[in-house]
């Protein structure tokens, strides 16, 4: 067996309604802390599903200060509205309530908001120096898996972005309540859903990094997540369903803060950058294409993928493998979200365009099962048109 090493959240909570202990939590685990900054985005605000969880702040006498002003693909200039806030109610903690990245922006600002660097320092992987404040993460969507990943991502530029990867970023605690997901609509919770599934699959097949502890992770998160995802956005309110995703997306997130993710995260990003796509939705567009490209160096490894998926299947590594990408494209037409890049606004004169975006991303590329040229890069997204 080769070497490896394993990290992640030292302290989980998975029960449907802990997000209303939250001030209990904090108090047991950070029993000096007086303030604290909640970092979540307005939409969710609406939506009073913070208001039970802030109350129960209040109550452990904890003083919160919520920065709101989370948007997706976080630019640079969140993040530093955020620290300023922090700096200025001098904060003890961070919690993180909402989608992947209120998530992402809670761990940025925790890192950040004691002074020691600034955030073009970070990027990058083990660019992160000295600790952070205490951080504690709460996600509302079944995907990311980011309240359990070492992992930020950051919109640099018009339709760039940079990670800032680092063992500082594993949050201090990461509570799963499936009853902040409830309000979730059928394309997020599908695009989202899809989104914890390529993790899980990335993770499996992740060339330099895959160990026996993210596998086991990836294929028991790909079981959660396909026995339950249609049926979470059909009947948006089956609980059950809703935190079978949640637990799902979190292993797939520890699976892959371990094992990285590839190129079909690499082809995503720029679909996301360029046209304002939702990343579990760029994700999907690009799955199946990126599946079959990765054919001749993956598939015996998808073959046992496909059998979590179809218990008893039969048949040759390769048979099985085309089962696994029919499948994943079942299932996406199953809930009903867009599958073609056409349907999201892209045509075939952008392909070049996204190609060369595909090919900065050189940290993700790298773990991929077969090495991908610009022209591969191309080509699938034609495939994907």
């Amino acid at each position: 067996m080769s070497a490896f090493q394993f990290r992640t959240v030292p302290h989980l909570i998975v029960e449907a309604g802990c997000a209303a202990q939250l001030g209990q939590h904090v108090a047991r685990h950070f029993p000096h802390v007086r303030r604290a900054l909640l970092v979540t985005d307005a939409g969710f605000l609406r939506t009073g599903l913070a208001d039970t969880p802030l109350r129960s702040l209040q109550a452990a006498g904890v003083e919160v200060h919520v920065f709101a002003d989370v948007q997706a693909d976080p630019p640079e200039a969140v993040i530093l509205a955020g620290v300023a806030q922090a700096q200025m109610f001098h904060v003890e903690l961070v919690i993180g309530l909402g989608g992947g990245s209120s998530l992402d922006v809670a761990k940025l600002i925790a890192v950040l908001a004691r002074g020691h660097q600034e955030l073009g320092q970070l990027y990058g992987i083990g660019n992160v120096h000295g600790q952070r404040l205490p951080l504690v993460q709460l996600p509302t969507t079944a995907g990311t898996g980011s309240e359990v990943t070492s992992i930020a991502i950051v919109t640099t530029g018009a339709t760039t972005k940079m990670g800032v990867v680092a063992p500082q970023l594993y949050a201090d605690l990461a509570l799963l309540d499936a009853s902040l997901t409830l309000g979730l609509p059928p394309a997020v919770t599908a695009a989202t859903g899809i989104d914890a599934m390529v993790h899980a699959i990335e993770a499996y097949t992740s060339r330099l990094q895959k160990n026996p502890l993210s596998d086991m992770l990836a294929t028991q998160a790909l079981s959660l997540l396909s026995a339950n995802l249609v049926t979470a956005c059909r009947d948006g309110q089956n609980l059950a369903a809703r935190q079978a995703m949640l637990l799902g997306a979190m292993l797939a997130g520890q699976a892959f803060s371990n094992a990285p993710v590839a190129a079909v995260h690499a082809l995503a990003y720029p679909i996301g950058g360029l046209f304002h796509v939702p990343h579990g939705l760029s994700n999907a567009l690009v799955l199946p294409h990126v599946l079959r490209f990765n054919l001749s160096h993956a598939a015996p490894l998808y073959a046992q993928l496909a059998a979590v998926l179809q218990p008893g299947i039969t048949g040759s590594d390769e048979a099985r493998a085309h089962a696994l990408i029919d499948t994943m494209q079942d299932i996406a037409l199953a809930t009903g979200i867009a599958r073609t890049l056409r349907e999201v606004g892209i045509a075939a004169s952008d392909l070049d365009r996204l190609a060369d975006e595909a090919m900065l991303q050189t940290r993700l590329l790298g773990n991929n099962p077969r090495s991908v040229t610009r022209s591969d890069a191309r080509a699938i997204y034609a495939a994907a048109l």
